[in-house]
This record gives structure tokens, sequence and C-alpha cells, in this order.
């Protein structure tokens, strides 16, 4: 994603070049969708001296719909959500029915570090956030004077 240059003496025509011009045409992976064509959700790691922290961003799921699997050194997020939406006449036949399938899979490699038996997650507004503490080993060591004899 890139910021939009704006022009102020002619914005629409401006935005709607630059817009064309900066996307990249060549770009034919399917980076940004899931299996089933739905698009990811965005995800942020970030690494501190205790632990390793990913947020996903998935508004308007449920805890319940997630689920966060270790196995042979991979972290994998999945989701699976079904919903469905009937409308229909007196006489019982469907007017309309439209069913609405929502998956996603993304998994990632834990370092070395990584201690995967304390592996925690929470869902708060929107975010699910998974805490991967590092092993004891892994964490720096403070500055240790060494005295000379």
């Amino acid at each position: 994603m890139s910021l939009i240059r704006r022009n102020d003496l002619v914005p629409s025509w401006s935005n709607l070049f630059d817009n064309f011009l900066n996307n990249n045409w060549n770009d034919w992976t399917n980076r940004h969708y899931s299996n089933t064509n739905t698009t990811l959700p965005s995800v942020n790691i970030k690494e501190t001296e205790e632990n390793f922290e990913v947020e996903v961003a998935a508004p308007g799921m449920e805890k319940e719909d997630f689920k966060v699997e270790v196995n042979n050194g991979y972290l994998t997020i999945s989701s699976e959500k079904k919903s469905e939406t009937k409308t229909e006449d007196p006489k019982g036949k469907y007017t309309k029915q439209e069913f609405c399938y929502e998956s996603f899979s993304r998994s990632f490699t834990l370092p070395g570090s990584a201690d995967t038996e304390k592996i925690g997650a929470k869902y708060e507004k929107g975010i699910l956030t998974i805490s991967i503490p590092k092993k004891e080993e892994a964490k720096p060591k403070p500055v240790r004077q060494i005295s000379i004899e």
C-alpha cells in the first residue's frame, strides 16, 4: 500500500491517474486472498525482549470462530464462519436465499527461540492477539562486569 499524492488543482483526475500508474500490474499472485478467494486478515508481528506478539485484524468474529495450532515449528491461525439469510413468501417457497462461507488460514514459521508450550491467545475488539514467549536462554542477559585478577 502506498500513500496517494494529492493535487489540489485537479484532485479527481490526478488521483485517478496516480492510482492507475502506481498499481503493480505485473503482480498476478493471490497473496491477499485465501484458497476460497476471500481476503486474508491483516497481521502485525512484533518482537520484544520477552516475547513475540502476533495481532490479527478480524472484526465481526467471535473467539469461537478461530483455531490456533502449533505443529512442527509452525503457528497456524484459521477460521471458518458460515451464515445464512433466508426470505420466504407466505406459501413457503424461497424468494431469496443467500449463503455466506468465510474462511482463512495463515501459517507462520516459529523461530527456535519461541517457547511453544507457553503460547497464549485472546480476542478483544476485533483483534486476535497471540503471545509467544521466548525461551529463557534466548532472552538478552544483562551486562555483567568481569573482575580482572
